[in-house]
């Protein structure tokens, strides 16, 4: 019994040693490889999760002149500054009434940036930021800006040299805030109310719209003032009052409607006549002939 127990116990600790020693070679081998795997970290390399950029600057005689530079940069604060301007007016329409000093800033420092003076360095930034590339974002950018104070059509409405609003213009948002106040003053009563108070200015105020329709001194913040303003007042308040223009229309519609009954009746009395002057020679000439027929006899 004393011979087996030590064999045993032997056996069980050779088998242990054999197991430890086959784990610690196995996670040498996977250190191993996972450094073998791991990437090689080189001088200079850039990670790739981080953002691209130039680590190194163009010749200079491929970069624009510090003069230019100054241009563009001005530039880019008068567009955001012009932008900003624009979509906080976009609701109701203002563009023309509150934008106009910003975008006459805009258009000079383009009219800088675009003339053919030849600046520091010998260099025109005309040719350098507007003509040096197939793009010309610049260019696109400013191109945008004035496709939308065309299409409002301010120039209508403002002075030459930006200085402000026309007189029309400003005789117009007068009257347009004049209505708008009455409009506020009855809205919570009686709507009748309303019509019959606010008749006379809003009466005025669309007057003086057809004159400056006809003169084409429109543009988009008085066509959507007085577009809200007759919406406000045909749709929302319901009035309504008779258009001078409608009197003669009607007058034209009651001729043309009774015009076919004055012809026919005229036609009519016409035919009577001339068949009474028709018969009438036939009488005479059957009396004549009874007055000779009666001397023969007597």
């Amino acid at each position: 019994m004393s011979f087996h127990k030590p064999g045993l116990f032997s056996v069980l600790l050779v088998l242990s040693i054999h197991a430890v020693v086959k784990l610690a070679a196995s996670d040498s081998a996977d250190k191993q490889g996972a450094a073998a795997n791991a990437p090689v970290s080189r001088p200079g390399a850039v990670d790739s999760f981080s953002p691209l950029s130039l680590l190194s600057s163009f010749p200079e005689d491929l970069e624009i002149s510090e003069h230019c530079g100054e241009l563009l940069k001005t530039f880019g604060q008068r567009y955001v500054s012009h932008t900003k301007c624009l979509v906080a007016v976009a609701r109701p329409v203002k563009v023309c009434q509150t934008c106009f000093s910003s975008y006459g800033s805009l258009l000079d420092i383009y009219a800088n940036i675009s003339s053919d003076q030849v600046g520091s360095g010998n260099t025109s930034c005309r040719e350098s930021i507007l003509r040096s590339d197939r793009l010309m974002l610049v260019y696109l950018l400013y191109q945008n800006q004035v496709d939308v104070w065309s299409k409002s059509n301010c120039e209508s409405c403002i002075t030459k040299g930006f200085q402000g609003l026309t007189n029309d213009t400003l005789l117009f948002m007068t009257a347009l805030n004049q209505t708008i106040t009455c409009f506020d003053k009855y809205r919570q009563g009686n709507h009748t109310e309303l019509c019959k108070s606010c008749k006379s200015t809003y009466k005025s105020l669309n007057d003086m719209y057809s004159k400056m329709e006809k003169n084409h001194a429109l543009c988009i913040d008085i066509e959507d003032g007085m577009n809200m303003t007759r919406k406000l007042w045909s749709k929302t308040f319901n009035c309504s009052f008779p258009r001078e223009e409608t009197v003669p229309v009607i007058a034209v519609s009651s001729f043309m409607l009774f015009l076919p009954i004055i012809f026919y009746l005229s036609s009519f009395l016409h035919s009577e006549q001339k068949k009474r002057k028709l018969i009438h020679p036939k009488r005479a000439k059957s009396y004549n002939s009874l007055m000779n027929i009666q001397d023969k006899l007597s």
